[in-house]
């Protein structure tokens, strides 16, 4: 059973976001006619699914629940919800729009659902339960639907993804039953591991190094921020060194004023008050100060 997710940041948003709210929803009507061709495209639908979850818009929303009715229309045979998507020939897809799943995308929508209020056993336990069948002991590899042919990302098929790990942990945490398994366990030590040989191993490209540490939000590629919020929720890690040495990077780029200044941004989100990096934010000095309170808890 899912567990309930009373933290969300619906309280980190100024009264004059509402309009940027009501452009998202209103982009998201179209869901899933945008074809995804790069997980890490900040525009995408995907990214904005997610962002309206995390700050609390829930189906009590008439525009939420038709969205949900939209999603819920593509279902694989594993019971993962997909979108539409396109992988060109020479990185071993088909070339064409089609509807697929691949573990740096499905965790994210089953996530969102969760926060957005869906029945867990009618529409999201089977799919869920299949996602995490997927890990191996060093972590959750690079894995995708059949639609997708040979493709697979940059790096050996041993290895651990850091993406997938990080946003199947985002969902781990919802999830009462897989918060504390063996996978999870292994998700978590695969980027923690990441963190601690990060001069040496970069799985499927994916670095720990000066960009990685740049203060950037909101939550949607492998960074700091990022994997410190979704680790914090794992109340062990928190004594660890590794995690540590992470939230004092943070810490430490606190200004005078206690206040944080965007680092790093993503140019389709640059109207909000994390998009651009002159003058401290107000999200993201509410989410470094909730994901510290987290930890003192």
């Amino acid at each position: 059973m899912p567990i309930h997710d009373i933290e969300n940041q619906t309280m980190f948003l100024d009264n004059d976001d509402s309009e940027k709210v009501e452009r998202i929803l209103k982009e998201l009507e179209n869901w899933p006619e945008e074809t995804l061709t790069s997980h890490k495209s900040a525009s995408h639908m995907i990214h904005k699914l997610v962002f309206l979850a995390d700050i609390g818009l829930n189906k009590t929303d008439e525009r939420i629940k038709n969205l949900v009715n939209k999603i819920i229309q593509h279902k694989s045979k594993e019971g993962v919800y997909q979108v539409k998507m396109n992988i060109p020939k020479h990185f071993g897809g088909t070339g064409e729009d089609q509807f697929a799943w691949a573990l740096c995308d499905a965790p994210l929508i089953m996530y969102a659902l969760i926060k957005f209020g869906v029945d867990y056993d009618t529409y999201l336990k089977e799919g869920i339960t299949f996602l995490f069948e997927t890990a191996q002991n060093n972590g959750w590899p690079c894995k995708c639907s059949d639609e997708l042919g040979k493709f697979r990302g940059p790096g050996k098929k041993d290895d651990p993804c850091p993406y997938a790990n990080l946003i199947m942990l985002k969902l781990a945490n919802l999830v009462e039953e897989f918060k504390e398994c063996e996978s999870t366990k292994n998700g978590i030590e695969a980027l923690l591991r990441c963190w601690e040989k990060s001069k040496e191993i970069h799985p499927y490209m994916f670095y720990m190094g000066t960009d990685f540490r740049k203060l950037k939000l909101p939550f949607i590629w492998y960074d700091i921020l990022n994997v410190v919020d979704t680790l914090s929720k794992f109340e062990y890690v928190r004594k660890d060194k590794r995690f540590i040495e992470m939230v004092d990077i943070i810490k430490n780029k606190k200004t005078e004023n206690g206040e944080y200044i965007p680092e790093s941004i993503w140019k389709s989100w640059s109207e909000w008050d994390f998009g651009q990096k002159k003058k401290p934010s107000k999200y993201m000095k509410s989410v470094v100060n909730n994901i510290l309170k987290r930890i003192e808890r």
